[in-house]
């Protein structure tokens, strides 16, 4: 893995967070589909695997700088190194049941290290030409979460008012108004993209999707919050990656886009679907039916009822459309869980061994 580049290419783009579920995906489409230069920023807290870009990672094209985004100085360093053309910032705190335990994390990497980057790319920004400065941008994601909790019907759109209901969305609320108030206050050129839940390979066995494919691999009970009437749009991780590429390339600036997978369901269903899955693929399991390991446990404290994505804006003003139903993105995802039982090894050999997060009692 190279460390520095010899020749600043204009075509560089920072990832912030490029270690985690999101960032590793988006990573291996920008080098293996696009002549990109990757510089992945990532701390490498519990969440960050450098494994999930393993099939990338001698590629010339990219270089991996192990860094926290809330150090300044060694954001200051980066991009006058790398002279990026852009930045892509995806590292954040991300459970929400985490938040609820230990919300000074949130507040800070957030919050706190999406306005040290805004300020690293700020300075950076004044220094380049005016066309390389026209060029530039710095491209935020973010979630739903901060829009609230839906009702039965409707769905969030780029206007929805925000209303954060956890301390994890509402640290995201926080980073999206800064990033929106530096391009209004100081002209920075930015995007905005705001997602749906994300699943599929490689991601972290805290979320709901891995969490039981990986309980039930074991005889595990599959643990589904309060009744699982909870309804999530569900989105294909590639998907979202592919979205994010072309919001970067075509976006206009100071545009918020939502990306949704067109995908509700209940977390009862969801579950329900998994189990099938598994019944079809592993015949001889021990634990078929696996619906039967479900349970039902006490609710999280202030569980959004329901999110639902309104992606219509970057349909029709960028042409994106997710490529998976749900049902063909959580059968390859299923899959992928069953043929990469090592890397779920790895991972579970570290700080998270599936304990219950997010009861409030902060042990």
């Amino acid at each position: 893995m190279n460390s520095e580049l010899s020749n600043v290419n204009k075509n560089t783009l920072l990832v912030t967070g490029g270690a985690g579920f999101i960032g590793s995906a988006l990573i291996r489409q920008l080098i293996n589909e696009t002549d990109f230069t990757v510089i992945n920023i990532d701390k490498l807290t519990y969440a960050g695997n450098l494994e999930s870009l393993s099939e990338i990672d001698a590629s010339p094209n990219y270089h991996f700088e192990q860094a926290d985004i809330c150090d300044a100085e060694a954001m200051d360093r980066i991009f006058t190194q790398y002279q990026p053309s852009a930045m892509m910032h995806l590292a954040a705190e991300s459970h929400v049941d985490r938040s609820i335990d230990g919300p000074a994390d949130f507040v800070q990497t957030n919050v706190v290290g999406t306005y040290i980057l805004l300020e690293a790319a700020r300075k950076y920004w004044k220094t380049l030409s005016a066309d390389d400065a026209e060029k530039f941008r710095f491209h935020h994601i973010s979630t739903d979460e901060v829009y609230g909790t839906l009702g039965e019907t409707g769905l969030f759109t780029e206007t929805t008012p925000y209303q954060p209901n956890s301390p994890y969305s509402a640290t995201k609320a926080g980073s999206d108004h800064l990033v929106r108030a530096w391009h209004h206050t100081y002209g920075l050129p930015v995007l905005m993209t705001n997602c749906s839940n994300n699943y599929g390979p490689y991601q972290f066995p805290e979320k709901l999707i891995p969490v039981v494919i990986n309980n039930a691999l074991a005889g595990k009970p599959l643990p589904i919050y309060g009744k699982g009437e909870n309804i999530r749009d569900w989105l294909y991780v590639d998907d979202h990656a592919r979205a994010l590429r072309l919001v970067l390339a075509e976006g206009k600036l100071c545009e918020s886009y939502n990306v949704g997978g067109f995908n509700e369901h209940t977390n009862l269903e969801v579950v329900q679907l998994i189990c099938q899955i598994l019944d079809e693929l592993l015949p001889d399991s021990p634990h078929r039916p696996h619906k039967n390991l479900i349970e039902f446990v006490t609710d999280r404290p202030g569980h959004d009822a329901r999110y639902a994505i309104d992606a219509s804006k970057i349909e029709r003003e960028l042409g994106w459309k997710p490529q998976e139903t749900f049902a063909t993105g959580l059968r390859k995802t299923v899959q992928w869980y069953l043929d990469n039982r090592k890397w779920c090894e790895n991972v579970m050999d570290g700080s998270y061994q599936q304990q219950r997060l997010g009861l409030g009692d902060n042990k």
